[in-house]
């Protein structure tokens, strides 16, 4: 795997041939997740492919040149020429591996997968999600002495991971970064000896079964499962949503605030999230415009008087986007006066989407235990679902509060009655 400077694109990779670029940032979980699972399609395709690395931080003209605004982003080239689309963001490893095979012969293609032999695992719990409530769950069960291992398709931390600071969990005189949480979480779970498998594709899932196919090539058994799948954050399905994302739209600030220095920018929604990032938008940016369908913010009285305090942000309320264009640069959003109902342009460097969150079932299957009226699952006191031997945890069951502390507490409850069981 080499590293390249803006200096050195021309050589290698305007002239190097069949070339994949990876744009990463520091401080960005989605980068992180990307790094393992771009070093396995090197061990797989370097010998057809080249596989390169640049910092986006320290090569932002060239970034910028490439329409590349998004943390980590992969461009592919073929003999100078810029090849099928770019990814950004959380990238799986199935869409890796599909503009892999577009770049090389059917026969060299069916060579690689030659090397890819399917594989079976067992263990006594599979915990399907490594936020806090999974994490917690795995040193609980490792302690115990329980063979068990954790399954991610990113890096272990959930949103926790992504979140600025964390002002609010017990045993911290200050705040604390989000991204330190989940690592100080992630080691102590994996001192308890349990197994970790994460920047994985989660190819499959049969909860009844109790099986768990991951990248298309290992299948995992397990006695019981966990589902710690957490929640994502909701899109608004505005037109042009999809064609900006990571172009222009940005769903973590953690990842991409640090790009808009002395830049103006749109933040759509008005809960805590979308309070607390915009505060952390203010570090880097020279003004921030918020975007909110009601006519009262509805985060805690507390961010709001912090960001009442903020010179640099604007609020207006009772608008909506209906569309999104990028014209000369800027990002368009075209939004709704939802008194009025007049159309209006607002201009910004970049948006910035924080409109809450929806539970991540979709990844378990067509077996999914029984959910309550808003998408989440249900469980009884000890974390079980209507389903035998599998439980549920964090953010995706359904309760009142949604916090990192409750997930340690639902990981805590489900691994001591496993315990118990096996």
């Amino acid at each position: 795997m080499k590293e390249i400077n803006a200096s050195d694109f021309e050589k290698e990779v305007l002239n190097g041939g069949k070339v994949v670029l990876d744009f990463y940032s520091t401080e960005c979980p989605p980068c992180e997740a990307l790094a393992p699972k771009f070093d396995s399609m090197a061990a797989l395709y370097g010998e057809k492919i080249k596989f390169l690395k640049i910092f986006r931080q320290g090569n932002r003209e060239l970034a910028t040149a490439l329409g590349v605004s998004s943390s980590p982003t992969l461009l592919f080239f073929d003999n100078g020429k810029q090849i099928t689309d770019s990814i950004s963001g959380g990238i799986k490893k199935s869409e890796i591996m599909s503009r892999l095979d577009l770049m090389i012969s059917e026969e060299e293609v069916k060579e690689i997968k030659i090397r890819l032999k399917p594989t079976v695992s067992e263990y006594d719990v599979a915990i399907l999600g490594g936020g806090p409530a999974g994490l917690t769950a795995g040193m609980y069960l490792g302690q115990a002495k329980i063979k068990t291992v954790l399954i991610d398709p990113a890096l272990p931390g959930g949103y926790m991971g992504i979140t600025h600071q964390v002002s609010n969990y017990p045993g911290f005189e200050q705040p604390q970064p989000g991204f330190m949480l989940a690592h100080y979480m992630s080691e102590q779970a994996k001192h308890t000896g349990i197994d970790f498998k994460v920047a994985v594709d989660i190819t499959s899932v049969d909860l009844k079964k109790k099986e768990i196919v991951i990248d298309a090539y290992e299948t995992i058994k397990a006695k019981k499962i966990i589902i710690a799948t957490g929640t994502s954050p909701n899109t608004m399905n505005a037109p042009g949503e999809t064609t900006y994302k990571g172009k222009g739209i940005s769903y973590c600030a953690t990842c991409d605030a640090k790009y808009f220095v002395d830049k103006d920018v749109t933040v759509i929604g008005g809960g805590n999230s979308a309070v607390e990032e915009a505060l952390f938008i203010t570090k880097f940016a020279r003004k921030v415009t918020m975007v909110h369908q009601f006519d009262k913010l509805t985060a805690n009285q507390t961010a709001i008087e912090i960001l009442q305090a903020n010179d640099k942000i604007e609020v207006m309320y009772e608008h909506e986007p209906r569309k999104f264009d990028k014209r000369d640069g800027k990002m368009i959003a075209t939004l709704e006066n939802l008194k009025t109902k007049k159309l209006v342009e607002l201009a910004s460097d970049g948006v910035f989407v924080f409109i809450g969150f929806k539970a991540n079932v979709n990844v378990l299957g067509k077996d999914i235990p029984a959910l309550d009226n808003w998408g989440y699952i249900k469980t009884n006191e000890d974390m079980q679902t209507s389903i035998p031997d599998v439980y549920a945890i964090g953010d995706i069951i359904s309760k009142k509060y949604r916090q990192i502390t409750t997930a340690v507490a639902d990981g805590t409850i489900a691994a001591m009655n496993i315990s118990k069981e096996l």
